[in-house]
C-alpha cells in the first residue's frame, strides 16, 4: 500500500490502527473508556531489558491484570529538560543512553509508535506555555526497557513526558493533576525511575544480588508507608527525613517520576506494591500500581 492511500484510509477513518477505527475516543469530550490504572516502575539496570528475571517477569504479569491500554504515557528519569516537554513524532526511535553493557543491549529496538495527536491533546491540559512539542527525543530505555515486557509486540502508540529539572518535587506532582483526565480515556500513565537510587555507593560484588544498605531499607520502608497511606505531600521535602533520605535520593531524577504517578491518583484509591527488592546496596525496585 502506498503512503498516500495509507493515510487517507486512515483519515477517512476506515483503516483499523492498533485496534482503533480513529481517534475519536481521544477528540470527543463525551467519549470514555474503563479507567486505566497508573504505575510507578522501578527501573533498575537496563539489563533488565533483556534479561528475564523476577522484574521483568513481574512487569508481563502486572500488564496482564488491566485491559489492554490505548496509549502510554511515561515519564522516564532519563529524560531531563529545562521546561515541560511531550513528544510529538510519529515514530519515537529507541534510544540506548547508557554505555559498558553488551552489545546485545545495544540491538534492542521498540518500535512502538507515538501518537502526535495525544501529545498535542496532553499540552492542551495544560496551562498556556507551560508544556512544549517536541520533535527530537524518542524513547529512552527509562520507557522502552520496561514497556517491552509488559507490550512486547510494541502495538501500543507511547509518548513521553520530561522533567523539569529546576523544579521541585510539588511542582512535579501539582501538573502531574492534569493528566488525571487522560486515564478515563483508556491511556495509561507510568512513572519509571527509583525511589532509591544512589550509583556511587552501589556494592558491585553484590551488583546481581538482593542486597540493601540499611539506609536503603529505611528510606524505601518510610517512602512506601507515605506512599500507601496517601500522605503524597509528605514526601515533598524529603531531605527533612535525615541520612537515610539524603543518600537514597542523592540527586531527585529517579525520584521525580513518582512524583507524576501520586499525582493522578484518586483518593479512594488502593495502591500496591510489587518488586519490593533491594538490589546491590543502594537501589530499590519497588514499584506501586493503584486502580486496579
Amino acid at each position: 500500500m502506498e503512503r498516500k492511500q495509507f493515510l487517507k484510509m486512515a483519515a477517512g477513518g476506515t483503516l483499523t490502527l492498533f485496534g482503533l477505527s480513529s481517534l475519536q475516543w481521544l477528540f470527543d469530550e463525551k467519549t470514555t473508556a474503563k479507567k486505566m490504572p497508573v504505575l510507578f516502575v522501578g527501573h533498575g539496570s537496563p539489563m533488565n531489558a533483556i534479561e528475564e528475571n523476577v522484574f521483568s517477569r513481574e512487569w508481563s504479569k502486572v500488564a496482564g491484570t488491566f485491559e489492554k491500554p490505548k496509549a502510554i504515557i511515561c515519564v522516564s528519569a532519563h529524560w531531563l529538560t529545562n521546561g515541560t516537554y511531550v513528544t510529538a513524532v510519529e515514530n519515537p526511535v529507541t534510544i540506548h543512553d547508557f554505555g559498558g553493557f553488551p552489545q546485545a543491549l545495544f540491538d534492542v529496538q521498540y518500535p512502538a509508535p507515538g501518537l502526535p495527536e495525544l501529545a498535542k491533546e496532553t499540552q492542551k491540559l495544560f496551562p498556556e506555555d507551560l508544556m512544549h512539542l517536541d520533535f527530537e527525543w524518542g524513547l529512552d530505555h527509562g520507557t522502552w526497557s520496561v514497556l517491552k515486557h509488559m507490550y512486547p509486540l510494541a502495538d501500543v502508540p507511547v509518548i513521553q513526558i520530561s522533567i523539569d529539572y529546576r523544579k521541585p518535587a510539588s511542582y512535579h506532582f501539582e501538573i502531574a493533576q492534569y493528566l488525571k483526565k487522560l486515564r478515563n480515556k483508556g491511556v495509561l500513565i507510568v512513572g519509571s525511575g527509583n525511589i532509591v537510587h544512589n550509583l556511587r555507593m552501589v556494592a558491585w560484588d553484590k551488583i546481581n544480588s538482593p542486597f540493601g544498605y540499611d539506609w536503603a531499607i529505611e528510606a524505601n520502608e518510610k517512602m512506601k508507608a507515605l506512599v500507601t497511606g496517601h500522605e503524597f505531600t509528605a514526601l515533598f521535602d524529603y531531605q527533612k527525613y535525615g541520612q537515610a533520605f539524603q543518600l537514597a535520593i542523592p540527586t531527585p531524577d529517579h525520584y521525580y517520576p513518582l512524583m507524576y504517578t501520586l499525582g493522578t491518583i484518586d483518593k479512594n484509591e488502593e495502591i500496591k506494591i510489587f518488586n519490593d527488592i533491594a538490589v546491590a546496596g543502594s537501589l530499590t525496585m519497588t514499584s506501586f500500581i493503584a486502580g486496579v
